[in-house]
């Protein structure tokens, strides 16, 4: 059974950010979701789009209340880099996620398989967490594909707060 269930705590996230400073999920406040974003890291052309397309509508997010974290297991000279060459200055980039907190997240665990990836790597998980801390929404993929839409999802949050609509795949 899957350790992130909806409506429930999700795990403790705890991280340092590229350019400085550091990420507590249980210190954030926005006024309706954190975004939760980790990625493969540097050597995924995937995951630059993704951020990419993400770094341009973070105003949007963050109008809606919405805060952002992007996070994955490079070390911070490679998250530094991921930030700069990626030109994501709308977004904080975290790094030092470690195997254990991914696998806690239900994030999978991959290899590399190709020369310049790295050696281990968590693939893509997209969450929305309530500011309590609960999950409201979870996407988890096992491949650099299949992550949700970006516009899709900002359009979606006013519609799922305006009506009050629960987190789902909750069993009453």
């Amino acid at each position: 059974m899957p350790r992130t269930q909806p409506d429930q705590q999700v795990p403790d996230l705890k991280l340092n950010l590229a350019g400085g400073g550091s990420f507590d999920l249980s210190g954030e406040t926005p006024d309706n979701f954190v975004m939760v974003v980790f990625y493969r890291g540097l050597h995924c052309p995937m995951c630059k789009k993704f951020l990419t397309t993400l770094n341009t509508l973070a105003q949007d997010y963050t109008d809606i209340g919405v805060s952002i974290i992007a996070a994955s297991m490079n070390d911070e000279a490679i998250a530094t880099q991921t930030r700069k060459d990626w030109g994501l200055n709308n977004l904080r980039i975290a790094y030092g996620l470690t195997e254990d907190v991914a696998v806690k997240w239900d994030l999978y665990i991959s290899s590399s398989i190709k020369e310049g990836e790295a050696d281990v790597f968590c693939e893509p998980g997209f969450f929305l967490v309530r500011p309590d801390g609960r999950l409201f929404l979870a996407n988890i993929t096992n491949m650099p594909w299949g992550r949700p839409d970006l516009h899709e999802i900002l359009q979606k949050i006013p519609f799922a707060l305006e009506r009050n609509y629960p987190a789902r795949g909750v069993k009453t």
